[in-house]
């Protein structure tokens, strides 16, 4: 502190010199004890200004720090800024223009340009703030009015759910009401349900005694009757052999021998080109689904089964309609031709089995010994035998002639898909929903082989004309070969993901054709395993595939309820 105070410079008193005053001013001389006074003065006052000096520092308070302060606007400046503030320039201009010009020529008092006075700076900041205030509150208005939007939808659909709970609240009123009286109705039907009951099981118990008694006359009237002979043959003995000979129409059928020789074994087929099949012809002639088709044994006729509880006859390759029959009381599943053209019978989720005879043109028997739905029918080559396959997990053979179940193959666990004979022999394929492949022998109902391998539930079995080779499909979209000789897996070509419904062999055997899921008949060759075609023109899923007898064509059904003609 005593540094920075030594270099102020404190003045003590003020004196002017002109020159006029050396003019009067008295010069003398100085003596040298004048001098030594002369010094002894300087020291005097030099001690003066010290002590001056420190009682000054001692009075002198600190000095304190620098404090910015803002210069009040003049009336100029202010209107500039207002003037800059909203963007007027051009009167900014005129205005500078015409100030500067009063001011060069003193026109402007000092009261006209003074400091601008501090209410007019105080509105100025007011003003603002009231802007800033106006944009706050609509800022917050919007706020507001989004809020208020969302409680009103907030309050609609508590409005919305708590109406809907108070209709909950009486339809389940109502339920509970209605269930009562349902309970009370039927608990008066109890006693009549286990009358008739009981009626019921006494008239099965009678029905089994009178089965009984009828085979037990049966048998003692057929030992009669063999008595009988035996004595008139005892007075007229003949060396002749006679030949088995099936009974007349009413009783069993005779099983044929097993050593039936296929007449396709050594015949070579060409063929068909179907690398260049394409759509020839669409018809449309049923309300649902056709589900399965098949093709008469010796005329161009085409039979059909759909999901309308009908079956239909056409003449190919014109589509027209021969004939058309109906009689089950649910879809149909599956048909065949008699081997000799002479019946048609068909399948249906009613659980029967039913014998169209197209000489009478009505239905000549209904087999209902199934439990479930029945999905497919086939005839043996001899047209004595007649099996079907059903839901309830059995295949059934019925006789034609007898009009009755001869045998029933029990053995797999879930529904029996498909069913067909081995060409020419006593043996039965079924392909299941447990993803098995069997074979079956009618004589005895016993299996004679499973094959494994389908990690899906098995849609179809088929077998080639020589009768060496199964064909089957499943839901995952593959196709296995099975060889019957050799008791194996031939080959497994792959489709797709979509399921396949069946398959069918060409006459020659090359080729195999199975419909699927996606509206598509896949093409394989059975000998090299690879796809070879994929027919498209089905609107919905194709449901059956077949080629004719003659190899001229191939027939395919679907979901869309029309069935199509491909050739090349």
């Amino acid at each position: 502190m005593a540094d920075t105070y030594d270099e102020e410079d404190v003045v003590l008193e003020t004196q002017e010199l002109s020159d006029d005053d050396d003019e009067d001013f008295d010069y003398g001389m100085v003596g040298e004890e004048e001098e030594e006074d002369i010094s002894d003065d300087d020291e005097d006052l030099n001690k003066a200004l010290a002590s001056i000096k420190k009682e000054k520092v001692e009075k002198v308070a600190p000095v304190p720090r620098a404090v910015t302060q803002v210069r009040p606007s003049v009336v100029d400046d202010f209107i500039r800024n207002f003037l800059i503030k909203i963007g007027m320039s051009r009167t900014l201009d005129a205005f500078n223009s015409e100030w500067y010009e009063l001011q060069s020529k003193g026109k402007l008092s000092e009261e006209d340009v003074g400091v601008v006075p501090d209410i007019y700076l105080r509105n100025q900041a007011l003003d603002e703030q009231v802007k800033a205030l106006r944009m706050q509150l609509k800022k917050m208005e919007e706020i507001t009015a989004k809020a208020q939007g969302t409680w009103d939808t907030f309050r609609k659909e508590r409005d919305f759910h708590r109406m809907h709970h108070k209709r909950v609240v009486q339809e389940k009123k109502k339920l509970i009401v209605d269930i009562k009286r349902l309970k009370t109705h039927y608990a008066g039907y109890e006693p009549t349900l286990n009358e008739l009951r009981g009626k019921y099981e006494a008239a099965m118990k009678e029905k089994m005694l009178m089965r009984l008694e009828r085979d037990r006359m049966s048998s003692r009237v057929q030992a009669l009757e063999e008595q009988i002979k035996s004595m008139e043959g005892s007075s007229q003995k003949t060396q002749e052999v006679q030949k088995p000979r099936r009974k007349k129409k009413g009783g069993d059928s005779t099983i044929p021998p097993d050593q039936t020789e296929n007449p396709f074994t050594d015949v070579n087929f060409e063929v068909p080109l179907v690398d260049r099949y394409q759509l020839s012809k669409t018809f449309r002639g049923h309300l649902n689904a056709i589900s399965a088709v098949a093709f008469h044994p010796k005329k161009p006729i085409l039979a059909t089964v759909s999901d309308d509880e009908t079956w239909k006859l056409w003449s190919v390759p014109t589509g027209d309609l021969i004939m058309s029959g109906e009689g089950h009381k649910s879809w149909l599943s599956g048909v065949d031709f008699h081997p000799k053209g002479s019946h048609l019978a068909t399948s249906a989720g009613d659980n029967t089995v039913k014998l169209w005879d197209f000489m009478s043109a009505s239905c000549a028997h209904t087999f209902a010994d199934h439990t479930q739905a029945v999905w497919g029918v086939a005839f043996h080559h001899t047209g004595d035998f007649l099996v079907s396959c059903s839901m309830d997990h059995t295949a059934r053979m019925w006789d034609v002639n007898s009009q009755r179940c001869r045998q029933t193959f029990r053995g797999h666990v879930d529904s029996v898909n498909s069913i067909c004979f081995q060409p020419f022999t006593n043996n039965i394929c079924t392909g299941s929903g447990d993803k098995t492949v069997s074979l079956w022998d009618i004589r005895s109902g016993l299996c004679i082989q499973t094959f494994y391998g389908h990690m899906n539930a098995c849609n179809h079995v088929t077998f080639n004309k020589t009768g060496d080779t199964i064909a089957s499909c499943d839901a995952d979209g593959i196709v296995k070969l099975w060889d019957v000789r050799m008791v194996q897996e031939v080959g497994t070509m792959q489709s797709g993901q979509h399921p396949l419904n069946k398959c069918a062999y060409d006459r020659s055997g090359s080729i195999l054709s199975a419909s699927s899921d996606d509206g598509t008949v896949k093409m394989f060759d059975t000998k090299t395993m690879t796809s070879v075609a994929e027919l498209r023109g089905h609107e919905d899923a194709v449901q059956a595939v077949m080629f004719d007898p003659e190899g001229k064509f191939l027939v395919s059904s679907g979901s869309d309820s029309t069935f199509r003609l491909w050739n090349a």
